[in-house]
């Protein structure tokens, strides 16, 4: 049926918690209630990217915004804009303001973004796969099982020097030609939706709003590597992107995109979903495979890779949600005009999670090598409240600190670790200078603490003993030799623990101490914190 205006209603998990389900029930009463049911359809779709007030509604073709719309105020956009045509430009974002592009966007500092990844988040409905087949869904899958090779599909993506996304960077192709490589007749294809990042949501996002690209992109490396069988593991905290690819892999069977000779090819393709417990060391690809096995959530040891002895000890392809987001566009597209964007080591765009103490929160995706000051002052909008810029957390905790004079260096996977820092899953977390940097230490450390599965000393005591010393610091009790343990204690885990957890855990820590050691020395010989705000401002106030 032919709709005259589409209602798009942006119903991610943030979305419905502050209501959007309940203004999207609204819209469709009211709608039918006017007799406008045939002419106006409303819709259910992913994130429109930036964080912008929810619940967040979009009258397409006519580009016009209402956010938040309440409830309440629903009957008068349906009588006023959807019947008689007159924009309620008072209940518009930003009170009404104007904006006119050739393709849907926003009115935001955003002309920076470009989007690969989230070409289709705000624009379809995740749960209908036609909206995604319009928007050439299924055409790369369709591409590579008429006219490729599976060589010939890894030589692309080779080509395109597509760097793994979940935080690593290990180019793609080559992990692919590993496992097409490696010797076996059964082989596996698993999507590391875990997502156990403090800071970080683009994978439930990417799920929640296009879940299709990523069974397109499964089958797509299911075919290339020679797998019949793939998996997505994804925490139960999802349920919103739980319940879209359930609906995506029903509907992807029932069109034949998945199962048995996938568009009348030998080629046959599964996909199954494996839901985590929430460990974030399951983030770790072996950890992962152990979980969807159904054991412990725990580090292998490495060699072998999972290319070669993976799942159930198979050779198996492990990618992250943003990865595969990008295989599609590439397959169509081209590996040359992938490396068209970005720069040339790096190439492509990157998702970044905006958190903290920034003005503009949310999800952006742009070209690989923008650089901290972009991301912050221009699509951020600055330091929120009008402070200072203490430190900015790139990559979430395990990642690396970035102070404010080093907001110029580009990010990518390259030239982050030349100053002892990650590009990491692209959490960015903005910190100003109202916060006390021994609380803000302490709080990552709490976090691996309680996240550390326990396997290695290193990591199971060294994060304890971490923890436990610089709770002494902020209660007055430290030393300057508290603080050489503390060094001691970072550097030895980094060298010792058995996995990227435990590696990655003092990396907040060692960075800060070599930022901010006056601020610790001052908490330890002082006994004051010169933001006022850990368990020592007590304290201070008891001096002055």
């Amino acid at each position: 049926m032919f709709y005259r205006t589409h209602v798009l209603v942006e119903m991610t998990s943030s979305s419905v918690a502050f209501g959007a389900a309940q203004v999207k029930e609204a819209l469709e009463r009211e709608i039918e209630r006017v007799g406008l049911k045939n002419e106006v359809k409303v819709l259910e779709t992913g994130s429109f990217g930036a964080s912008l007030p929810s619940p967040f509604v979009v009258i397409y073709p006519d580009n016009v915004i209402y956010a938040p719309l309440r409830v309440q105020d629903v009957r008068r956009v349906v009588e006023e804009h959807l019947l008689k045509g007159r924009v309620v430009r008072e209940l518009m974002l930003a009170g009404g303001l104007e904006w006119k592009t050739s393709e849907f966007a926003f009115p935001f500092p955003l002309a920076k973004e470009t989007r690969v990844v989230l070409r289709n988040s705000g624009f379809i409905d995740p749960l209908n796969i036609e909206d995604y087949i319009a928007r050439d869904g299924y055409m790369a899958l369709a591409k590579v099982l008429t006219e490729m090779t599976p060589q010939e599909v890894i030589e692309v993506i080779k080509r395109s020097n597509l760097l793994g996304r979940g935080g690593a960077g290990f180019p793609t192709g080559l992990k692919w030609e590993f496992t097409y490589k490696a010797e076996g007749q059964e082989k596996y294809v698993v999507c590391n939706a875990d997502e156990g990042e403090p800071g970080t949501f683009k994978d439930r996002l990417i799920l929640e709003g296009d879940p299709h690209s990523i069974l397109e992109a499964m089958a797509i490396a299911g075919y290339a590597v020679g797998a019949r069988e793939g998996y997505i593991y994804v925490r139960a905290e999802y349920p919103q992107s739980i319940r879209h690819l359930e609906e995506a892999i029903r509907q992807a069977g029932e069109y034949g995109f998945l199962g048995e000779n996938i568009l009348g090819s030998q080629f046959s393709f599964w996909v199954k979903i494996r839901k985590g417990a929430g460990a974030y060391v399951c983030g770790e690809e072996t950890a992962l495979l152990e979980s969807i096995e159904g054991k412990r959530g725990e580090p292998r040891v490495k060699p072998p890779y999972p290319p070669q002895k993976g799942l159930w000890g198979k050779p198996t392809v492990i990618n992250n949600v943003e990865t595969l987001a990008n295989i599609p566009p590439i397959i169509l597209r081209g590996p040359e005009w992938f490396k068209s964007i970005g720069t040339p080591t790096c190439p492509g765009t990157k998702v970044f999670t905006l958190t903290g103490n920034v003005n503009n929160l949310g999800l952006i995706e742009v070209p690989m090598g923008i650089t901290l000051r972009e991301l912050i002052f221009e699509i951020g909008g600055g330091v929120r409240g009008g402070h200072g810029l203490k430190l900015v957390q790139t990559g979430g905790p395990s990642g690396g600190t970035m102070t404010p004079d080093l907001l110029d260096v580009p990010m990518t996977f390259d030239t982050l670790p030349k100053y002892n820092s990650a590009l990491g899953s692209g959490a960015l977390t903005v910190v100003d200078d109202t916060h006390c940097i021994v609380d803000v230490v302490k709080s990552f450390g709490e976090f691996f603490l309680h996240e550390s599965c326990g396997k290695c000393t290193p990591c199971r005591i060294g994060n304890k003993r971490i923890v436990e010393i610089l709770e002494k610091i902020s209660e007055g009790k430290g030393t300057l030799d508290h603080l050489e343990e503390l060094l001691h204690l970072g550097r030895n885990m980094k060298m010792t623990a058995f996995c990227g957890l435990g590696q990655a855990a003092p990396n907040p820590l060692l960075r800060c101490l070599e930022f901010f050691r006056e601020e610790f020395e001052t908490h330890v010989k002082e006994k004051v914190c010169p933001a006022g705000t850990c368990q020592l401002k007590s304290l201070q106030r008891t001096v002055r």
